[in-house]
Formats: structure tokens, C-alpha cells, sequence
């Protein structure tokens, strides 16, 4: 373990330290950069201060996120909360060991950083296994999984037997968690509490979604997760993302202007971004101001 990351040990180690939210899924179009936005300005809501980190150096959607948010005070002169963003893309050294050890010395001083100035850091990973993101994963005090509501996304989690339903072995993902969890554990003693959430939930009862539901429930138990509700499929979470804006921004915003009540479809989003919350079960920080 390097000095930086005893420090960063130390520093989380304290009872009003930074708590590190990691959203991570081996699978693109999840809704990890979707989950990381609505969490970062529910926390800024709250009046705490939150630091952001982008691993996703292939799509970069975090910061562009935020690209537009801070597009949306600058053009239409909207208030709107803002993290302190950092994006960082992968050691581009050729030898392997060179690469991990710039990766590492560049995570730990960004997040040490977020650690001393955030009452919560939220990384969003890339949807594909790397050094930076086992090495993010390995710094979660919470770690967030978004999956989609289908079979075919639950095999990030575990590999199922399509006939009988049987959970055969763990994923290579859910080893990897598994071995973050060791390391997080030697380095301070801490532990991971990992939330699967099931994204884009069908409004229509069905036993696809039943069923899937009860092998969750069995991987639960047999992996070690919690599970969260999850995001439906909403036209307004893409409308929203060229402004940067969230559900709790479109609400804040209607009630400074005085604008018609939001519509119903507005509503279910916020009430499903306010379940997902409260379902993480968070540690109560002292806000510290933005």
C-alpha cells in the first residue's frame, strides 16, 4: 500500500470523512452515468459537498453531463449546484507494472483531494474491466450496480442456468468485487456495501421480471448485495441530459418560475430518485456547505 493511500486510509477512517459512492457495471448502457448524475445533485440538494471522478475515459458521459450543466447557468442563467469534477483516463505507458503504478499514484492523489474537501466523492466507472476501475472499486464505502430488468444484463452479476433457473457461479465481475472487498479490508479494515438496482423496471407485471426477481434475490444471499429500485425507461432522463439537468433540478426550477405543475410522468421519476436514496441507506454527514 503506498503512503498516499494510507493517508486516504486515515482520512476515511474518521467519523465525518468523506464517503465514497463508486457506480460500477462491466456493461455499457446500464444507466451508470444516469444513477452517478441523479445521486451527485440529490446530494448537492441536500446542501453537502460533493466531489465527482469520471473513469470512463471511452465516453467521457459524466463530464459531459456536467458540460451541459454548467452550459445551462452560464447561457440560460440557472442555478443549479455543481460538484468539483475531475475526469482521468488510463496511464497510456506500454509496460503493464508502469501503467498500474501511474494509474494508482493519479486515482489516490485525485481522490485524496475529494477525500479532504467532500462530504461525499461519486466515481462513475466505464462499463469495462480496468485497472482504475478495480483500483475505484477497492476505495468504495457504497458500491452502486445498475443492471437493466432482463437475463441477459443479470450475467454481470452471475451466470444463471436459462432452464432451471440455477445460479451456476458468480461472475467474473462479482469476483472482482470480491476481491476489492479483500483489499479494501487489509488496506483499513473497511467493508464494501454493495446495491444492485434493477434499471428500467417494465410497468407490466410479467414473469420474466418475477422471475428474475426471485434469482436476485437468491444472489443476495449468496454474493452479498442489497438490491435498490432502479430507473424506468423515460424519455425526460434523455431530454434532461443536454442540459444537464436532473428530476430534482426540473422540479426546483418549476417552483422558482412559477410554472405549471410538473407532469405526472415528472413526479414518478422524482418519487423513483428519492426511493433509490433512501434505499442506499447512506451515512448522515454534517453538511459542510457547498
Amino acid at each position: 500500500m503506498t503512503d498516499l493511500a494510507q493517508d486516504i486510509a486515515a482520512e476515511t477512517s474518521t467519523a465525518e470523512s468523506a464517503h465514497v459512492i463508486v457506480v460500477g457495471c462491466e456493461k455499457g448502457g446500464s444507466g451508470k452515468s444516469t444513477t452517478s448524475m441523479h445521486l451527485i445533485v440529490a446530494l448537492l440538494r441536500l446542501g453537502y459537498r460533493v466531489g465527482t471522478i469520471d473513469l470512463d475515459a471511452r465516453q467521457w458521459t459524466l463530464t459531459r453531463y456536467l458540460s451541459n450543466r454548467a452550459t445551462s447557468v452560464q447561457r440560460d442563467h440557472m442555478t443549479l449546484p455543481m460538484p468539483r469534477h475531475f475526469f482521468l483516463a488510463p496511464s497510456e505507458k506500454v509496460n503493464r507494472e508502469e501503467a498500474q503504478a501511474e494509474d494508482r499514484i493519479r486515482f489516490e492523489a485525485i481522490l485524496g483531494k475529494l477525500t479532504r474537501e467532500s462530504d461525499y466523492v461519486v466515481v462513475d466507472c466505464a462499463g469495462t474491466d480496468s485497472n482504475l476501475a478495480r483500483l475505484a472499486h477497492s476505495f468504495a464505502d457504497t458500491l452502486v450496480t445498475p443492471v437493466n430488468d432482463s437475463f441477459i444484463d443479470l450475467d454481470v452479476v452471475a451466470h444463471v442456468d436459462g432452464r432451471t433457473g440455477e445460479i451456476l457461479r458468480p461472475s467474473v465481475y462479482a469476483e472482482m468485487v470480491w476481491e476489492q472487498r479483500k483489499v479494501r479490508a487489509k488496506r483499513d479494515g473497511g467493508s464494501i456495501d454493495w446495491i444492485v438496482m434493477r434499471n428500467r423496471l417494465s410497468n407490466l407485471e410479467a414473469n420474466n421480471k418475477r422471475e428474475m426477481g426471485e434469482v436476485l434475490d437468491k444472489l443476495a444471499k449468496r454474493i452479498g448485495f442489497r438490491q435498490a429500485p432502479g430507473f424506468s425507461e423515460r424519455v425526460i432522463f434523455r431530454e434532461l441530459f443536454l442540459q444537464g439537468l436532473t428530476m430534482l433540478d426540473v422540479f426546483d426550477q418549476s417552483q422558482r418560475s412559477g410554472n405549471a405543475r410538473p407532469r405526472m410522468s415528472h413526479v414518478a421519476a422524482r418519487q423513483e430518485v428519492r426511493a433509490l436514496i433512501n434505499a442506499l441507506q447512506l451515512p448522515e454527514r454534517e453538511a459542510r456547505g457547498a
